[in-house]
């Protein structure tokens, strides 16, 4: 072999060595991603949802969900299903803090963020989160739990299906009236 090919045959397995060195490096700089919730939609008895001074409460008799203290209204099935199928799978990707004192830049403080508390069929409390939106990406919100100082951004927002509006989850029933004859 001549010493043109001793160099060129070097180069190509340093160049080979570098590239594998650098997809290892790259693999640190990817989002993981895990489910927020580990709970499913069948160990979920009540649903409370609280922003600012306002509040609902959703509750599940039987196989029926109503809304406490509201006797006008039924609940849309079509907000409960978009409920727990938007917000039971939201994944939490980047940890963005780990101080209590960063909580109001991520709206995510007692006073400013959408409260969730999720009770189970024996009356307790399943998983507490509060939801803050985030202001610079619209399709992302944050999310702490009760049970640490984290805050995460989460995959998608789902800020706008806690909403504490009574209409928004219920809807006047439709009155059957009877044809005459």
């Amino acid at each position: 072999m001549n010493n043109r090919l001793k160099i060129g045959v070097g180069a190509l397995v340093i160049l080979i060595g570098l590239f594998f060195l650098n997809q290892k490096n790259q693999e640190n700089y990817t989002s993981q991603s895990t489910n927020l919730f580990s709970i499913s939609k069948d160990d979920v008895k009540k649903i409370l949802i609280q922003s600012n001074q306002e509040a609902i409460e959703l509750i599940k008799i039987d196989t029926t969900w109503s809304i406490s203290g509201n006797d006008t209204l039924i609940v849309k099935e079509r907000a409960i299903t978009q409920f727990f199928d938007q917000v039971l799978n939201v994944k939490i990707e980047t940890l963005m803090t780990t101080k209590q004192e960063k909580w109001n830049t991520y709206n995510v403080s007692d006073s400013i963020g959408t409260h969730l508390a999720l009770v189970g069929w024996d009356d307790q409390t399943v998983g507490y989160y509060v939801f803050g939106s985030s202001s610079s990406d619209y399709a992302r919100c944050y999310v702490r739990t009760d049970q640490s100082y984290d805050v995460y951004l989460t995959n998608e927002n789902v800020v706008y299906s806690l909403q504490t509006s009574p209409t928004y989850w219920g809807e006047k029933p439709v009155e059957n009236i009877p044809e005459e004859l």
